[in-house]
């Protein structure tokens, strides 16, 4: 029996409870973990990540609070991101190196996989809340993984960070959805926090370098907030991965200034 059957009487868990409700900052027991996969996407085991699935997890020590587990990009999705931000990455031209930064870096399970798609790449992640940076460098640590994070503030970073000019600099850009995800209209990228643009706008005033972003979105997103980001790129393309339940599906907008794939 699931550590979710023996809660029958608890709140429907879903993403309004975990990012907006009391379970904001509460670290989640198991069953929660569990009920939210079912309650929201049929799946108990849904908040997988780091490739192990939440009963394995939570057994190891992992932990998560109710709004990462909501933000942050469970394996089969993540999985499918790296993937396909390695086959673009390998199609730029020859350059020394490859850097991948990731601003939002939050459970740090996206990063995982990008790396693990991209091996010959360096990866740093910024985190600049508190208690999720705590939580996922404990978390880190637990299995071992020798992922490079920091507690900062990306608009600060950025300042400090140098990246040989030369370098193909990878940037996958989540900030968190927020109130920017409506059930009716979409995704609205210009109501992310921050907004998806003015992030894009500030890596290109920082970074000469040939670029390649990668960007979450759902599957339905707001038609203006997309024009209006596609247009500060030199090509894009738009992928959405049919993992969930119909109308629960997100994807990934890949997109490269400086060159084309």
């Amino acid at each position: 029996m699931r550590d979710s059957d023996q809660h029958p009487e608890a709140d429907f868990y879903d993403r309004q409870l975990l990012l907006f409700g009391p379970k904001r900052n509460a670290v989640l027991e198991l069953w929660e973990i569990e009920r939210y996969g079912s309650d929201s996407y049929g799946d108990a085991d849904y908040v997988s990540i780091y490739g192990l699935p939440p009963p394995t997890w939570h057994e190891k020590g992992i932990r998560l609070l109710g709004r990462t587990a909501v933000e942050c990009t469970p394996d089969q999705l993540a999985d499918a991101i790296g993937r396909d931000m390695a086959t673009a990455a390998n199609s730029a031209p020859p350059t020394p190196g490859i850097t991948v930064i990731d601003p939002f870096t939050g459970s740090g399970n996206t990063l995982y996989w990008i790396l693990r798609h991209l091996p010959q790449a360096q990866g740093l992640g910024f985190e600049v809340d508190q208690a999720v940076f705590q939580l996922t460098k404990r978390n880190l640590a637990l299995l071992g993984l020798s992922l490079e994070i920091m507690h900062a503030d990306y608009v600060a970073a950025l300042r400090e960070l140098s990246v040989p000019d030369k370098q193909l600099l990878i940037a996958f850009i989540a900030p968190p959805w927020g109130n920017a995800l409506s059930g009716s209209d979409g995704l609205d990228l210009r109501r992310t926090t921050p907004p998806i643009s003015e992030i894009v706008d500030s890596l290109a005033r920082h970074f000469p370098n040939r670029m390649l972003f990668s960007i979450p979105v759902y599957e339905r997103i707001d038609p203006a907030s997309f024009t209006e980001l596609t247009a500060r790129f030199d090509w894009s393309a738009l992928r959405i991965y049919d993992f969930n339940p119909p109308g629960q599906n997100q994807g990934l907008l890949l997109a490269t200034r400086g060159w084309r794939p």
